[in-house]
């Protein structure tokens, strides 16, 4: 072994640099991605000038006669981060020629690798000539050609190239990818620092399925430069064949646009374009797409599908780090009619609710500040757009803060909240024998602020105390249209109102160990009592915020149960139950809570009914609730099951519950879920409802996977939702095909059914028919 610096052993870092030369082949293998970074913009080998050299070889021999020098036997070559390995190095110092033979092994330090068998390069490096050339990138792609030279200094041609992605190779060496390209000639300039492909074919299965005479693209070290994507493709049942063709356009270094026009075979020609603005703290995106239906008829009678001609649709999405701590941005759409962006699938808009907001947040070590303004976009084809109108355009202020110090030993946190809601249109709806009224027309507002503290006291034998005093404060502004005398309550029609409460409560929680000698199990007894005062103004008020409720094992023991500020907990309650945990040593995991809630004194909050009857038939509105439970089992064998469940307080009948099994391992995935909700005539759902979801994917061979999804309805005797897919992923091809229909008898959406198709070759691009994603699955 030896070792030296660079101008003492000028043969042997010629030697080395005939590996680097050959690098400059490695990034046509990173082309089509564009994914991989570049060290220098030329061809040109970067060398650190005090790099130094380690040499290793069986035999090293210097001819004065015919004035070479000679590396034999298992020679490698370290230096500067390059490495090069060969059965044989020689350096003729009359010609300035370098020749490498047997098996080269050249290895750059970004860890891309050059395979050859003969290697020839000037002392210049300008110029350089290989045989049996084969490249393997980072990124497991490969190309390989019969023979690659270097010309002037600028330009490294392969002959006969073929490049493909394949990264199953990386653990199976006999694995064949699906596609490869071949070219007669790939010509890479460092100076214009483009690729030129002659006579190239895009093969799939070994047969050529598309030719270009010549195709010049930009090299690697082009990140971004305007051209034409790979198309869009789509059906469905009333737009019919879609085509669109993206066209990229780089206009500076910080922006961007993207125009698609688009083609459907049933409705005529929509123009979609996106504009993108880089910032130093954040990203600005413009969106907008329009349409002239050709043929509007094919929709559904009485639909703004069908009544709108000309439809639009513009959009924003900005977000900005202000610093570490602060953040702000916005996401807006506006459109002519209510349902054009999710007719038309338009990518991110086409949700039935689209949520348009502008918010300011920050936070701090023990503080948080969420400032936000939204207006919700109802998708649902109504051409009068009463869902829309009937929504709520409420302004929020949240802000909690927690003591650095302990106050009298426990932690004290304060909460507050400030909600402004307007609303053009009275929501109202009659059920069972009274009226409900989700939203009134007008405005109110409302501050809350509430002071928490707690401390938590560790008895000698492991008893847990845990004392919680809490006062709050609320103010109102009310500006809305009194219900009238269809409302059942005592509406308060004065223009503001104050109330307050006032909590002292004791949690008690006794852990027990029990262990095993096959594991161990933890069983928490657990009590607690808040006493206060009864709700003030209970159902004269507008509940915006605290409508949906559902009591179950998770808000057993919340202090107050109501999902929202708008309902106060009050009266003295009592939570009572049982936690367990326990764990095997074969791998068995349970878990499982049990319990009942005691409204102990006072008026209760559940039993008192508000505009939409919040607490009506949840199991709370007795002085006994129903009672919650849940457990989960999880098995080494890959089984999950998990069951909660709320049982009538009399006669333990069922009330509600959700039971989900699910199997997994390497080639299945399914989990079937019941949901049984008993009537609740008082809330607003006069019959039962039960309905059963199913899902499953099969992987039936290598990187073959057929997957489903089924939603019944049973109470309906309908099949609201079914789909199927069938898909193929070796991680360098991806292909996958769906069928989904959707059963929709509101007329919400304007297609029953789609097919879509997905065909993505790692490294080059997606080629997209629509969606392939079913409901339940986020993988394929």
């Amino acid at each position: 072994m030896a070792a030296g610096n660079r101008e003492r052993k000028t043969w042997i870092a010629t030697a080395l640099l005939a590996g680097v030369a050959l690098c400059a082949l490695a990034p046509m293998a990173s082309l089509p991605a564009r994914a991989q970074s570049a060290t220098v913009d030329s061809l040109a080998p970067n060398i650190p000038p005090d790099a130094k050299l380690i040499l290793a070889a069986n035999e090293l021999v210097y001819n004065r006669d015919s004035d070479t020098v000679t590396a034999r036997g298992a020679v490698q070559i370290n230096y500067g981060g390059y490495q090069l390995v060969a059965k044989q190095v020689i350096y003729d110092q009359t010609t300035g020629q370098l020749k490498a033979t047997g098996d080269i092994e050249f290895i750059e330090p970004t860890g891309n690798r050059v395979y050859a068998q003969e290697l020839n390069l000037s002392d210049d490096f300008a110029n350089g000539f290989a045989n049996a050339l084969r490249i393997e990138t980072t990124d497991l792609t490969k190309i390989a050609a019969t023979s690659g030279e270097r010309v002037n200094g600028e330009e490294m041609i392969l002959n006969n190239g073929v490049y493909t992605a394949c990264t199953p190779c990386a653990t199976d060496p006999t694995h064949r990818s699906l596609w490869q390209i071949k070219a007669e000639r790939v010509v890479q300039n460092g100076r214009t620092h483009t690729v030129r492909l002659e006579h190239a074919r895009f093969e799939m299965f070994g047969k050529p399925i598309a030719y270009f005479p010549m195709l010049e693209v930009p090299d690697h070290t082009v990140k971004r430069k305007t051209g034409v994507l790979f198309p869009k493709f789509s059906y469905t049942q009333k737009l019919g064949l879609g085509i669109g063709v993206p066209y990229y356009i780089a206009i500076a270094p910080d922006m961007d646009a993207t125009i698609t026009p688009n083609v459907y075979t049933r409705q005529g020609f929509l123009m979609e374009g996106e504009f993108r603005k880089q910032f130093h703290s954040g990203l600005v995106t413009l969106r907008a797409a329009g349409i002239q239906q050709m043929r509007p008829e094919v929709f559904t009678d009485g639909t703004s599908d069908r009544e709108v001609d000309g439809r639009a649709m513009i959009a924003s999405v900005g977000t900005f780090q202000i610093n570490p701590r602060w953040a702000f941005g916005w996401e807006v759409m506006t459109q002519t009619d209510n349902n054009f962006s999710r007719t038309y699938d338009l990518s991110g808009y086409d949700d039935r609710i689209i949520r348009n907001q502008v918010y300011l947040n920050g936070i701090g070590r023990r503080n948080y500040l969420d400032l936000r303004a939204f207006y919700f976009d109802v998708q649902d084809a109504d051409p009068n757009d009463v869902a829309e109108r009937q929504q709520a355009i409420p302004q929020t202020l949240d802000y909690e803060y927690i003591a650095p110090n302990p106050v009298f030993g426990g932690q004290l946190a304060a909460t507050v909240n400030l909600t402004n809601v307007e609303r053009d249109r009275l929501d109202r709806y009659f059920m069972g024998s009274s009226w409900r009224f989700p939203g009134l027309d007008g405005g109110t507002s409302r501050l809350t602020a509430e002071l928490e503290w707690k401390r938590q006291y560790v008895m000698p034998g492991g008893l847990v105390f845990t004392p919680l005093l809490a006062a709050r404060g609320d103010a109102l502004r009310l500006d809305m249209t009194d219900p009238g005398s269809r409302y059942d309550g005592n509406f308060d029609t004065a223009d503001s109102a104050t109330r307050g409460m006032l909590t002292a409560g004791l949690e008690t929680r006794y852990p027990i160990l029990v262990t095993t000698d096959g594991g161990s199990h933890v069983f928490e007894p657990m009590a607690q009592v808040y006493v206060r005062p009864n709700e003030q103004l209970a159902g004269g008020l507008p509940n915006e915020d605290a409508q949906s409720f559902v009591f179950d094992a998770t808000n057993l023991f919340e202090r107050d149960k109501f999902s929202g500020f708008d309902r106060i907990e009050g009266g003295t309650r009592a939570n009572v139950g049982i936690r367990y945990t326990g764990t095997l040593d074969s791998g068995y995991t349970m878990r499982s809570v049990f319990g009942q809630s005691y409204q102990l004194s006072g008026e209760n909050s559940f039993a008192s009914a508000d505009l939409v009857n919040a607490g009506a038939n949840s199991g709370l509105e007795y002085d006994s609730s129903d009672y919650v439970g849940m457990a989960g089992l999880t098995t080494p064998g890959g089984w999950a099951l998990s069951y909660s469940s709320r049982l009538d307080r009399k006669d333990l009948s069922l009330r509600r519950t959700d039971t989900r099994v699910g199997f997994e391992n390497y080639r299945l995935q399914a989990a079937m879920t019941y949901t049984r909700i008993a009537a609740q005539p008082l809330y607003g759902f006069p019959e039962d409802n039960d309905e059963v979801q199913t899902i499953a994917a099969l992987k039936f061979r290598d990187y073959w996977s057929v997957f489903g999804s089924v939603t019944y309805d049973i109470n309906n005797n309908n099949l609201a939702r079914s789909g199927v897919g069938l898909t193929y992923d070796d991680r360098d091809t991806i292909f996958s095909i769906v069928y989904e229909n959707t059963r929709d008898t509101g007329s919400t959406i304007a297609n029953d059914w789609s097919i879509g198709a997905r065909l993505s070759f790692r490294t080059l691009g997606d080629i997209n028919v629509g969606d392939t994603t079913l409901d339940g699955f986020d993988d394929y």
